[in-house]
């Protein structure tokens, strides 16, 4: 089994403060939870989460969360609009490019314009609504909720808030 997660991640994690606010106060309690576990637990309760013996306890996918099976119509949109912006999918990656790490690293390079220069702001509002906030915010209450991993259930918690701020402020643009 692939290492998912390296214990230099994990210490680093274990490092983060936050303040106050509900994103700060997720993120301490992410902090505690990296430094209860070690690499192998987090290995473990990623595998029981997400991968499983015929499948995880949360499937991570658009399609999934939007339809109930994999590889339905939030994907081929999700194709469409990817090809429609230049993003081009990458080939060693086998996972269907609706899976919540995909979305939301190409919404960071269409933020940051690392992916394919800049995007206007209309643009990058119109992919967070179809393909982010459409479905990532009730991904990620459930993994918020999870019995199965504190660290993970933390992170969870921090997706949720972020997702908050973000759709917040994508209702002025």
């Amino acid at each position: 089994m692939t290492q998912t997660v390296k214990k230099s991640e994990l210490q680093h994690a274990a490092q983060l403060t936050g303040d106050e606010s509900p994103l700060g106060q997720a993120i301490s309690k992410f902090a505690k939870a990296a430094a209860a576990t070690d690499e192998v637990a987090a290995d473990d309760d990623f595998h029981d989460l997400f991968i499983g013996l015929g499948r995880g306890v949360l499937v991570p996918f658009a399609s999934y969360y939007l339809t109930g099976f994999l590889h339905e119509k939030p994907l081929a949109r999700l194709r469409l609009d990817m090809a429609a912006l230049g993003i081009e999918r990458d080939p060693s990656v086998k996972e269907p490019e609706d899976h919540i790490a995909s979305v939301l690293e190409i919404m960071a390079g269409l933020v940051d314009g690392s992916l394919v220069g800049p995007v206007d702001l209309e643009r990058q509002r119109k992919f967070f609504e179809t393909h982010v906030v459409s479905w990532a915010p009730y991904f990620f209450k459930d993994l918020s909720e999870t019995d199965q991993s504190s660290f993970y259930a933390a992170l969870g918690r921090i997706g949720v808030e972020f997702m908050e701020i973000e759709k917040r402020a994508f209702e002025y643009v």
